[in-house]
């Protein structure tokens, strides 16, 4: 851990660098480098820019990006006063310190290092001085870099005070990269891809297990299964059959034969009722012939294997020498 120091010089343990959530899905937090080295670029350069609430990475990358000439860039910034302050250089200036970070970055307005804009920050390391400054008419930060017997006196020659950043006690901020996190990203979402197709996979390879057993469970009754099933079978062709059934065709028959007999004994038909299965029908023909229809083989049916006669009887006498005769049965 580092330390940096407060206003009142006490020290305390400043946070270090530590793995991201994105470094934890991408499975790389046994490969996060925790202990950067300070290294001031040949390159740097610095600015600031209006603050847009949620693009400040954004615009941050764009505005770097034009001032290096590539879109290959390391960049770092912070938020403050309703600006964006902002060091960036080109990657390939890192080339030989890829796990560095810039002492600089330190002073930006919010950080650990920054004080006011009325002081000078200066960095010095081999033979290489840095300096960050405000400029007090027009407010512009100002970066200097070049070598340390031509920049110090330059700085010193300012009207202003003087911060030395010791990178020990500063709290590091380490360089972005927007290609590095976007392929980090990429990286993450295929792993967590792998990983849930591998828990789909499981859970679909529970439910399967679950199911075999629970049907290694099951009693399987075939034989009972196909009785009811023929039982329900014949119950259904049964029920067809009384549904397709009808007396209609009987009955007209019946009516038929009765008004041809009537006809012929000269009356004829009044009624036909049909009441469930019981049928009553009534006629009128002349006396004389009223007694021709007990003994007709038309009222004469069999049922359980024996003769039955339903014959008609006379029930009152109507115009004439005709009589109402009524049968049922």
């Amino acid at each position: 851990m580092s330390v940096v120091k407060n206003e009142n010089d006490e020290v305390k343990n400043a946070p270090a660098p530590r793995a991201g959530l994105l470094d934890i899905l991408a499975g790389e937090v046994k490969d996060f480098n925790y202990n950067l080295k300070p290294y001031l670029p040949n390159d740097i350069i610095g600015g600031s820019l209006p603050q847009v609430s949620g693009s400040e990475d954004e615009a941050v990358w764009n505005a770097a990006s034009q001032a290096c000439g590539t879109e290959k860039i390391h960049y770092v910034y912070s938020v403050a006063d309703g600006r964006v302050w902002y060091l960036a250089c080109p990657s390939a200036s890192l080339a030989s310190n890829p796990d560095s970070w810039c002492p600089l970055a330190a002073a930006l307005p919010g950080n650990s290092e920054y004080w006011d804009k009325e002081t000078v920050y200066i960095y010095e390391r081999e033979a290489i001085a840095s300096a960050l400054r405000w400029d007090p008419e027009t407010g512009r930060m100002q970066v200097f870099l070049g070598a340390a017997r031509t920049i110090l006196p330059r700085i010193q020659s300012m009207d202003a005070n003087f911060v030395t950043i010791n990178p020990d006690t500063a709290t590091i901020v380490p360089w972005r990269n927007r290609m590095l996190r976007t392929e980090k990203l990429s990286r993450a979402v295929i792993r967590m891809l792998i990983f849930s197709g591998l828990f789909v996979n499981f859970l679909a390879a529970l439910v399967l297990i679950a199911s075999l057993v629970s049907i290694s469970f099951v009693n399987r009754d075939l034989v009972k299964v196909k009785e009811n099933t023929d039982k329900a079978a014949l119950e259904l062709v049964q029920n067809a059959a009384n549904v397709m059934q009808s007396d209609s065709i009987k009955h007209m028959v019946r009516v038929q034969q009765l008004l041809d007999k009537v006809a012929l004994s000269n009356g004829y038909l009044v009624s036909y009722e049909v009441s469930g299965k019981r049928v009553e029908w009534s006629a009128i023909v002349p006396q004389g012939l009223a007694s021709t229809f007990v003994s007709d083989a038309t009222f004469r049916v069999i049922e359980a294997g024996r003769s039955r006669t339903f014959a008609p009887k006379v029930v009152g006498a109507e115009k004439g020498d005709n009589v109402r005769i009524k049968g049922k049965r």
